[in-house]
């Protein structure tokens, strides 16, 4: 998972001290910080939904429908993401107390999964990352679940709010600004694959699942260091 804070300058002991404008340093820290996260966290939404490298999928889906019927769709199933996806946002601590889940072990959890799916991006299998879809025109599966708010995605959005809850506003702006992207993708998805071809889009995906992996062997690295040292010594 990557850590938003640890790239950040360290505040001084004493910020009035060394700033003679006190508090408008302690803001303008602040806001940095929070552009930072905010930044992080579209891209991190970005990879884990992953509207670019589905380009292919969706035209396959799109050519499924009726023209008339597309705009449609996609406000539909990209709506009903963004609803799962939220939801797991605002009631994901409640979530891991009901199950007896601890965030460590949503980590390594999120980790596995975002590794394997990160897997079958860099090495694409005829079905698709996600295995087959149905035929006919989409209906919640498989667009908007799981090509949109996949176990990856959910996972993610858990760990987000459960590691900093305080900046819960970010990450649902975030959230909000991914899923914009991910429709406008959809809407122009024939136009984007005509644009840029096959082969351009293959490798802008394999790009993507290196990345990705990065991003998952890093969140299991994380809950297996915050395993061990939750260990009775």
């Amino acid at each position: 998972m990557v850590q938003h804070d640890t790239c950040a300058p360290v505040l001084p002991a004493d910020p009035a001290a060394e700033n003679p404008d006190g508090n408008a340093g302690n803001a303008q820290y602040t806001a940095d910080m929070d552009s930072t996260s905010f930044l992080s966290a579209f891209v991190l939404l970005l990879m884990v939904t992953d509207p670019f490298g589905g380009i292919p999928l969706f035209v396959s889906l799109m050519k499924q429908v009726p023209r008339q019927r597309r705009l449609a769709l996609i406000v539909r199933e990209v709506s009903v993401a963004f609803v799962v996806l939220l939801a797991f946002m605002l009631f994901g601590s409640q979530f891991l107390a009901l199950m007896h889940l601890s965030q460590t072990s949503l980590g390594i959890a999120g980790g596995v999964i975002l590794f394997l799916i990160a897997l079958r991006m860099v090495f694409p299998r005829p079905d698709g990352v996600f295995g087959h879809t149905t035929t006919g025109e989409p209906y919640i599966v498989p667009l908007a679940i799981p090509l949109l708010a996949g176990p990856s995605a959910l996972a993610t959005v858990l760990l987000l709010v459960a590691r900093a809850p305080d900046k819960l506003g970010l990450w649902i702006g975030a959230l909000a600004l991914t899923m914009l992207v991910c429709g406008l993708t959809l809407a122009f998805c024939e136009t984007i694959s005509r644009v840029l071809g096959e082969h351009v889009t293959t490798a802008f995906e394999r790009l993507m699942g290196l990345i990705l992996t990065a991003i998952a062997v890093q969140m299991l690295l994380d809950g297996i260091r915050a395993w061990l040292i939750a260990l009775p010594h």
